[in-house]
Parts: C-alpha cells; structure tokens; sequence
C-alpha cells in the first residue's frame, strides 16, 4: 500500500515539473512569429493553431474567417485584445503581435494580426508555444475577439 502511495505521489511530482518545464519554455518567443513572405505564418500539424491566410484554406481544423476591416477596425482590435486579457508585444500598423497567457500555469499563446489595406481585411492567426492541444481555445479566443467588434 505504501508502494502504490509512493509510485503515485511520484508520478503526480513528476506530471508537475513537467508542466512547470513547459510553462518556463513558452516563455521564449517563438522565431517563427513575424510575416512571412508578406503573410502570417502557417500553422504547423499540430491542432493548437488558426490562421485566415490563404495557405490554410484547405484545411477546416486550422481555417478561421479573416475579420472585414480597416485602420479604425485596427485600433480597435488592439482595445480588444487588451480587455480580453492580451498584451500588444509589437504593431507597425500593418503587423500586430499580442500575447495571452493561461490563468494557472502561465502557457503563453500567441496572436499575430495582418492589416491588408488594399482588400479591407485583417488576417489573423492565433496559436500556442507549447504542446499539440489547446481544446480549442485559440479558435474561441478569435471568435471572441471578432465577436467583440
């Protein structure tokens, strides 16, 4: 009995430093975060990501509807994201990086906007630094903050 009490107080010891290693790990910023080519970048296979740009269209788990807008749309986003919890890391006027961190472990996930003037729409791609999952939470962070517009 005290055996199974001690191979599962381990385990659960265990699972917490694993998740605290990679709270610290989603500290760094990503090197894939900017435009690239002109555009967001994709997501990768994993199913903790969205993006509007044209590369993932094809693909119903990381496809998301850009938002319709303009430079005053712009500067609302920003008073958006930052009443929902977010911190505006950069913006050029037509490149935006903001960041949301998780309440308990402190993962940060990463939201990137594109300002396209010409076709009055901004694209937008959210994601998480660490692990394959995130039960939808970047797609309901981004129906939220379209939502609030």
């Amino acid at each position: 009995m005290k055996t199974a009490l001690f191979s599962l107080g381990a385990l659960a010891l265990l699972g917490l430093i694993i998740y605290i290693a990679m709270a610290v790990m989603s500290q760094k910023t990503p090197d894939t975060l900017g435009l690239q080519n002109g555009k967001l970048a994709p997501c990768p296979d994993s199913p903790n990501c969205v993006c509007s740009e044209s590369h993932t269209q094809n693909d119903a788990e990381h496809y998301i509807q850009a938002i319709h807008g303009d430079k005053d749309t712009w500067d609302k986003l920003k008073e958006v994201i930052m009443a929902q919890g977010g911190t505006i890391e950069s913006d050029d006027g037509v490149y935006m990086h903001a960041s949301f961190r998780s309440a308990i472990f402190q993962y940060v996930d990463d939201v990137e906007l594109r300002l396209d003037e010409t076709n009055n729409t901004i694209h937008i791609r959210s994601a998480s630094r660490m692990g394959r999952k995130d039960f939808g939470v970047n797609r309901n962070r981004v129906e939220a903050i379209k939502k609030a517009l």
